[in-house]
């Protein structure tokens, strides 16, 4: 890496030496504005609008328009003499939470690496830092701009990022904010219901730069004199949704499903396993186990009220076969014995003579 600036940490007492690298970079591919025909460079002069001649570095100035085709030049020694006490140094003003500095002031991020002897006081204020859980808020001036910044620690060695001013942020200014829109209560819950299927970790490495490595690929065929092998194409976005509550409901679960979690969950309509059950579903899950809990207790009632009856008829009915079965015997016998008493007996047939 290579050193942008030196200075010192202005601690309390305490002054550290420090050099400043930068911390980011952006991994961008770079193209140079070619001649279509040739692949020839296109070079771009700079040239004077007044006297039409080519221009140097060395004879360029900063100049501000004041209007009305007015011009104010300053020179690199107009700017030397501005009163610039952080120029090079880094002075801390307070430390604050960490969580008290809005993210959208940052701006550039930069190591510190200590410098000669100053090692020492620089792994004090570190492990400090580290200690009070807080952030130092310091001014800085890199490149004759004074920055407001902080300083925190990151795997070991203090970050420097530099943050916008206040005044630079802009205010939102949008026709909906000033509308009387309410959200329903089902919305709200199916929404968080989403954001909880969807939530994780945050692991920065398993995101990748699709593109640029799709560029890259078509670079490096083109280098190589080889077939570009066409990437895959991205999924196309949803059209927009009409019905807000289906639209969370089928989002709920492609997220699951993205997750391998079974079931519909959202929707309370599951082709397999049951996923974990929503605000919505466990609603109505419990009202229908509710309903079902009374109508089991219903049930069992007269079912026992039903068996009882006929429990109660059977006995009643068998009596009554058994006392009449016996009586009609008795009497089948009786009437039997009777019409063996009053037949006559049979007068044997006379013998023929032979």
């Amino acid at each position: 890496m290579r050193t942008i600036w030196k200075g010192a940490v202005s601690f309390g007492l305490v002054s550290i030496a420090v050099k400043l690298y930068a911390a980011t970079e952006e991994k961008d591919i770079r193209f140079h504005q070619v001649h279509r025909a040739d692949g020839g460079r296109i070079r771009y002069k700079r040239t004077c609008q007044v006297c039409g001649k080519e221009v140097t570095y060395d004879d360029i100035a900063k100049g501000y328009d004041i209007g009305g085709g007015e011009m104010v030049v300053l020179t690199d020694s107009d700017f030397a003499d501005l009163p610039l006490s952080t120029s090079h140094a880094i002075d801390v003003l307070e430390f604050v939470p960490a969580e008290q500095v809005d993210p959208i002031l940052y701006n550039k991020a930069y190591f510190l690496e200590p410098e000669g002897a100053a090692t020492k006081p620089y792994v004090l204020l570190r492990d400090a830092l580290t200690d009070a859980e807080r952030v130092a808020i310091v001014k800085v001036a890199i490149r004759q701009r004074e920055q407001l910044a902080t300083l925190r620690v990151r795997e070991g060695v203090l970050l420097l990022n530099t943050m916008l001013w206040p005044d630079e942020i802009r205010t939102p200014d949008f026709a909906f904010l000033g509308e009387d829109l309410k959200v329903r209560p089902p919305e709200l819950a199916m929404a968080s219901s989403l954001i909880d299927s969807m939530a994780g970790e945050f692991q920065p490495e398993v995101f990748t730069d699709d593109y640029r490595a799709a560029l890259q690929e078509v670079i490096d065929a083109k280098v190589e004199g080889r077939e570009v092998v066409q990437p895959e194409a991205p999924e196309e976005a949803p059209p927009a949704a009409v019905d807000l509550m289906a639209a969370l409901k089928a989002s709920v679960d492609r997220a699951r499903a993205a997750r391998g979690e079974s079931g519909g969950g959202a929707g309370g309509r599951s082709g397999g396993g049951a996923g974990e059950p929503t605000p919505i579903t466990s609603a109505r899950s419990a009202k229908k186990a509710t309903k079902s809990q009374g109508t089991a207790k219903k049930a069992p009632a007269a079912g026992t009220g039903t068996a009882k009856k006929n429990s109660a008829k059977a006995p009643v009915k068998k009596a009554d076969a058994q006392k009449r079965n016996p009586a009609k015997k008795a009497q089948t016998g009786k009437t039997a014995a009777k019409k063996a008493t009053n037949t006559p007996p049979k007068k044997a047939a006379p013998r023929k003579s032979a």
